[in-house]
């Protein structure tokens, strides 16, 4: 079982990922009073931010995954 600001952190990132549009600073203030720190918080969201980001941009271009990463 996940402490209970792993678990936020980590439902706040498939949020992120899945319907970003529905994110607002609710989630965010949750994810405080979940324990989360600002610093955590942002370092999340960067990092969800730059995979959707490339996942998008290869997607679009029709790249496909090397085979050891399949």
């Amino acid at each position: 079982m996940l402490e209970p600001r792993l678990a936020a952190l980590l439902d706040y990132a498939r949020k992120l990922t899945t319907s970003p549009s529905s994110c607002r600073r609710e989630d965010v203030q949750s994810l405080r009073d979940a324990g989360a720190t600002d610093s955590e918080i942002h370092a999340l969201v960067q990092v969800a931010a730059y995979f959707n980001y490339i996942n998008r941009v290869a997607d679009a271009l029709g790249v496909d995954a090397e085979p050891e990463h399949e």
